[in-house]
């Protein structure tokens, strides 16, 4: 597996593992925070939602990073 798809998988597992991963310990806090607040908040209709999104822009924040596996 790429490293791409090594912080999607890690974001899918926990929301924010993913960017650790990447390096980027904010944005890992941030969805750390969001995503069990939204899953809480909204009675888990927003909840996957943001739990895609986290995994999304890991993969994205991964390639753009460029750092062979």
């Amino acid at each position: 597996m790429t490293r791409s798809g090594n912080a999607a998988v890690l974001s899918l597992l926990i929301p924010g593992l993913g960017q650790f991963y990447n390096g980027h310990f904010w944005r890992g806090i941030f969805w750390l925070i969001i995503t069990p607040g939204l899953w809480i908040g909204s009675g888990g209709f927003l909840g996957w939602i943001c739990h895609v999104i986290a995994a999304i822009t890991a993969y994205q924040k991964a390639t753009q990073l460029r750092i062979p596996s």
